[in-house]
């Protein structure tokens, strides 16, 4: 992974620096919080409900062992013993005191982390697949351009103060990981003819109060092209993106009343012109030197076999069924990547003790080259776990209480913060998360049922990704009581859509029943072991409507 040179360490400690004179200031009363606000949000510290919440970069979802053992030592201290992974791939703490964030600042630089460009309108963390650098359908490894992007992107001048928050996913992989149609620019590698990698660019998908998939605006870009692209699709932006009307700043919007024929047009000229006059090319030496960070570890020759693998899932049902969900293919063999789910049944989604934090980094520490992921789901992965040590991570993870086997099943829910912190939102997320994943509790249930991607927003900036859940919840104010509207057939994927909406919304106390009854129309109406999204684009909406509406 990659590690800081001196100009990392000297702007993360700078920047520490200036922050800690910016709090120290505020505290006095030199600064009022319309002043300060700024200054926080630059540092990525929210004033939310109840308290402060810092947001940590996690780039492109890397840690390694001793960075995670950090952030849970900040649990510990500077919090109330948690964190709670986000979907960018970040950490946040919600109870910190200001005039403490100073000390936890320069105790993240310590191990090379930082909250820089976690708020603002910049260029937010990069995220990227999970599985980068692993996944056994993987054209290249896109940490390597996620990295570059991270350096170019850090501080930009010409991009530090954009119309509105800007998000660059990456994904390796045709089977896309990382949701990059519903980014503002997103990024996928592909080869082309002459088997070259290069980028299909995507660009003016999002979610929030408008949602939109992105748009193919460059069907090959090859890589040393890279930079100066994105330059170009910035720029074109950063002239012409609204400025006057916060709900209409987004580059989704943009590109939408433009036009993508004229938005595509746009961007390519300022391309051209940029190729002439000022190209930011990737470099060959460049490109080795970032990639030489990533380089794999020193992987063992184990073949094919696995012999106390094969013994314990012939042995240990329990095993067997947390293999089953939480274990994919790895490139090399005699190796797998392990997902860990962080939605304990009737847990919080995405949260993480100190101890639980710990206990993935001794797991890492012992079995995946010290190397642990985030992913945009609010889960963990340790990526390069022998085949021959599954049951003794299963063993480790049972023994920490983060052993539950429903990765990609009804109860991995995503959920944001929702009321119960965030001063956006309109409704709760946590309890109804919580609800419908206690009325799934039974595994054998949520096995026959399969994947199943159910995804909770508090408010309609959709934190929680409703927008793309195969079952989406959306929670809405109706004169001061919690409702939640259900959409159905979103997807993230490749093949990226944005759920419909059912019909009227539901009160908090029936929209567990409405998903119940969601899952038990798709289960009578799915054919030949077909997923939900593939029942769903058979059936359509109608006959889940009708059984939703039925005793209304």
């Amino acid at each position: 992974m990659y590690r800081y040179d001196e100009f990392d360490h000297t702007l993360v400690a700078e920047r520490v620096t200036q922050f800690r004179d910016q709090v120290r200031r505020r505290v006095a009363g030199e600064l009022t919080e319309d002043e300060f606000k700024p200054l926080r949000l630059m540092n990525g510290l929210y004033l939310q409900l109840h308290a402060y919440m810092l947001r940590v970069a996690v780039p492109y979802g890397v840690l390694s062992a001793h960075q995670m053992r950090r952030l849970a030592h900040v649990a510990r201290v500077y919090d109330k013993g948690y964190g709670h992974f986000t979907t960018r791939q970040n950490i946040q703490y919600n109870w910190p005191k200001l005039e403490e964030v100073p000390d936890l600042l320069e105790e993240l630089a310590e191990v090379e982390m930082h909250a820089i460009q976690t708020s603002g309108n910049c260029i937010r963390n990069v995220t990227a697949d999970q599985f980068a650098g692993v996944a056994a359908d993987e054209i290249d490894d896109p940490r390597v351009y996620a990295e570059i992007i991270r350096q170019w992107s850090t501080l930009h001048p010409e991009f530090s103060f954009l119309p509105r928050k800007f998000k660059i996913a990456i994904t390796g992989a045709p089977n896309d990981r990382a949701a990059v149609k519903v980014h503002d620019i997103g990024l996928r590698m592909i080869r082309n003819e002459a088997d070259e990698p290069g980028f299909e660019v995507i660009v003016g998908g999002g979610q929030g109060r408008t949602p939109m998939i992105g748009h193919v605006v460059r069907g090959f870009l090859p890589v040393p092209d890279l930079l100066t692209y994105l330059d170009s699709v910035l720029r074109v932006y950063n002239q012409l993106g609204r400025r006057d009307n916060l709900y209409k700043a987004r580059i989704k919007i943009l590109v939408h009343e433009t036009g993508v024929d004229e938005f595509t047009r746009l961007v390519e000229e300022e391309f051209a012109a940029m190729t002439r006059e000022t190209p930011q090319v990737l470099p060959g030496g460049e490109l080795a030197r970032i990639r030489a960070y990533f380089q794999p570890p020193a992987y063992r020759d184990l073949g094919k076999a696995a012999p106390t693998l094969d013994l314990a899932l012939a042995t240990d049902s329990a095993f067997a069924q947390w293999h089953a969900a939480s274990v994919s293919a790895h490139k090399q063999t005699g190796y797998a990547i392990v997902t860990i789910s962080l939605k304990p049944i009737g847990g919080i989604p995405g949260d993480a003790s100190a101890a639980e934090m710990e206990a993935v980094a001794d797991l890492a520490e012992t079995f995946s080259f010290s190397e642990i992921r985030v992913t945009h789901e609010q889960n963990l992965v340790l990526p390069d776990v022998a085949k021959e040590d599954l049951y003794a991570v299963w063993q480790g993870l049972k023994e920490a209480g983060l052993a539950t086997p429903n990765v990609g099943l009804v109860t991995d829910i995503i959920a944001c913060p929702g009321l119960d912190y965030c001063n956006l939102a309109n409704a709760r997320s946590i309890p109804i998360a919580q609800e419908i994943s206690e009325r799934f509790a039974d595994l054998d249930r949520q096995h026959d049922i399969g994947e199943l991607k159910v995804k909770i927003s508090g408010c309609i900036n959709a934190c929680g990704h409703h927008h793309v859940g195969h079952i989406g919840i959306l929670g809405v104010d109706k004169k001061g009581v919690e409702h939640y509207q259900i959409t159905l057939g979103g997807d993230a994927t490749e093949t990226a859509a944005l759920g419909d909406i059912v019909g009227p919304a539901f009160s908090g106390d029936k929209v567990t029943d409405a998903v119940d009854t969601v899952v038990a129309v798709y289960l009578d109406q799915r054919q030949d072991g077909e997923r939900f999204l593939e029942t769903y684009r058979r059936v359509g909406l109608a006959p889940f409507k009708e059984k939703l509406y039925a005793a209304r």
